[in-house]
């Protein structure tokens, strides 16, 4: 019989991975290939003090996107743990534009122009569906709601770290909620939004939370301030 108790599942947006106007942008690779700007390292050490000091992690699951494995991976490190990969907490699949064609120096702005159409759609809209070879709502359900169930499975009253993308993190809520917009909250990067999960019923804890982001910065403010 396999053993089943109540499990928390801490899923975490990736740091920063915006490119600054002088990246260089591999054509080829693209965002998924970008790692963490320095605001997003920050991010991550951020999440990682803060997890260490409140949050009994014993394992630490990333989507293959480079931003989110450096994020899983500063989580890890501060518990000396390894980064498992789980494909199927991949962000949604938006269609494919390639800045090939661009110059050089122009290829990190377009990125972020489209970056920030896209977020601008989900705000507006609740989904992607507008968006030109988009992956279906319901597929994106489907297989971040089978990851959850088999990490839950893996690991009976423990406290799980899931790295993972806004608008996945965002089906996720919605599937378990049963609202019917593919996007409905806020998905800050590096935020936890954590669910308690028993005998298969889900208990949402949190939502966007990013008060180790808070902290910091007012730690900074403080160091920074004359006088």
């Amino acid at each position: 019989m396999t053993a089943r108790g109540k499990t928390t599942i801490h899923l975490i947006r990736h740091g920063d991975a915006v490119p600054d106007p002088d990246a260089v942008i591999d054509p080829e690779n693209g965002y998924d290939f970008l790692p963490l700007s320095a605001k997003g390292r920050r991010q991550a050490a951020a999440l990682a003090e803060r997890l260490r000091a409140t949050t009994p992690l014993v394992a630490v699951y990333s989507s293959a996107t480079l931003r989110a494995h450096e994020t899983a991976t500063a989580v890890a490190d501060a518990f000396g743990l390894t980064v498992r990969t789980e494909e199927r907490v991949r962000e949604i699949h938006l269609g494919t534009e390639s800045v090939a064609h661009l110059p050089v120096e122009a290829r990190a702005e377009a990125v972020r122009t489209r970056l920030a159409g896209f977020a601008a759609i989900a705000v507006r809209e609740g989904s992607w569906a507008s968006v030109p070879g988009s992956e279906a709502t319901e597929g994106v359900r489907a297989r971040v709601l089978a990851a959850v169930a088999d990490i839950t499975e893996r690991h009976p009253y423990e406290h799980v770290a899931l790295v993972s993308h806004a608008g996945t993190i965002n089906a996720y809520f919605a599937a378990i909620l049963g609202t019917g917009r593919a996007f409905f909250f806020p998905t800050g990067n590096t935020s936890l939004s954590t669910v308690r999960i028993e005998d298969g019923r889900p208990l949402v804890v949190r939502l966007n939370d990013t008060a180790h982001l808070e902290r910091r910065n007012t730690a900074v403010a403080a160091t920074t301030t004359p006088g």
